[in-house]
């Protein structure tokens, strides 16, 4: 059974607040209006002067199962939205994995899912190992990135990017860290995408936006149904649902579709981080186990949409302790100071 063994997150503390990126972005008065009171956006979270490379460092760093395990890690995933974060002859994630120590690991990057490229390399990840056959082998999975042109910080209509990042230490079975030491980690219960290649375009064409509003609503409520129904479990069943944090409306909506209470999903980062890539969901879990809104035994689901269109959903359920799990990353601390 594939395993989250632990996450680590970094949410850099500089935030911007989205008005001051209008002219840059191209919003007029009322578009902004829109961002601000309907979508729930207010501010992004930025890094300036960090590279990807850095920012993948952080999070990698923020994992406390990584440190002395360096060994064991025989993958490590980028899992991207955009399939080009870098000049000619520049490779962050191989620098970010020679600068943890990883030199040793297969390295290499997805992106065939967009944003929800991060849920498809821990399924993946958790597939080659188990195929490997080492009970000890480890994959990590390193996913966020630099919005780095007005192009790549705006989805035009929906969201405002940000540049927090996340990193996900996966076992094919249950989690060991420190050789017979055994650590709390989270299951993955089930896990369910759907590939919608009639929206391919990005941005959509005038004649597909409408028609893709509607699929977008419909389809991924049918995705997280397939999800928690693989896990054997009903939608009740969810302790917490880590979205990935386009906008509060597109939430308001799916949950109004599935009658799932909103209070439910945990949209706390939506006004002060934007929606940070393939990140979110990871994010919100960091943050999410040290405010105690995970209990052991506790299943939770992971959900994200990705631009080309893939709908994904993963169910997982939680084996960590209340609030001590020592875990506590960057992120959580930076989101408080500027909540």
């Amino acid at each position: 059974m594939t395993t989250l063994v632990d996450v680590g997150a970094h949410v850099p503390a500089t935030r911007v607040p989205i008005r001051d990126l209008a002219d840059e972005l191209g919003l007029d008065h009322l578009e902004l209006g829109v961002f601000e009171r309907f979508f729930g956006l207010r501010e992004v979270c930025t890094a300036p002067g960090q590279t990807l490379t850095d920012l993948l460092v952080a999070a990698a760093r923020a994992v406390p199962g990584l440190a002395g395990n360096e060994h064991r890690v025989r993958y490590v995933l980028g899992a991207r939205t955009i399939a080009t974060v870098a000049p000619v002859g520049a490779n962050p994630l191989h620098d970010a994995a020679a600068r943890l120590g990883l030199d040793h690991a297969v390295v290499w990057t997805l992106t065939q899912h967009a944003c929800a490229s991060a849920l498809l390399a821990v399924d993946l990840a958790g597939r080659l190992l188990a195929s490997d056959g080492d009970p000890d082998a480890l994959a990590l999975v390193l996913t966020g990135e630099k919005a780095f042109s007005p192009g790549s910080r705006l989805i035009e209509g929906t969201t405002i990017m940000g540049e927090g990042t996340a990193a996900c230490l996966v076992a094919a079975s249950g989690p060991t860290v420190g050789g017979s030491v055994r650590t709390p980690g989270s299951p993955v219960l089930a896990y369910a995408t759907r590939t919608l290649g009639e929206y391919h375009q990005v941005p959509l064409p005038e004649d597909l936006a409408g028609p893709f509003g509607v699929a977008y609503t419909e389809v991924l409520a049918e995705v997280v149904l397939e999800a928690v129904e693989r896990a054997g479990l009903t939608l009740d069943d969810l302790a917490l649902v880590l979205p990935h944090n386009v906008n509060r409306v597109s939430w308001r909506r799916l949950c109004a579709r599935l009658a799932l209470p909103l209070a439910r999903v945990r949209l706390d980062d939506v006004p002060v981080t934007g929606h940070c890539f393939g990140a979110d969901s990871f994010i919100g879990y960091a943050a999410a186990r040290t405010e105690g809104r995970l209990r052991p035994g506790d299943p939770f689901l992971m959900v994200a949409v990705g631009l080309g269109a893939t709908f994904s959903a993963m169910v997982l359920r939680h084996e960590g302790s209340d609030t001590s799990e020592g875990s506590e990353s960057d992120a959580v601390h930076d989101t408080k100071e500027q909540a």
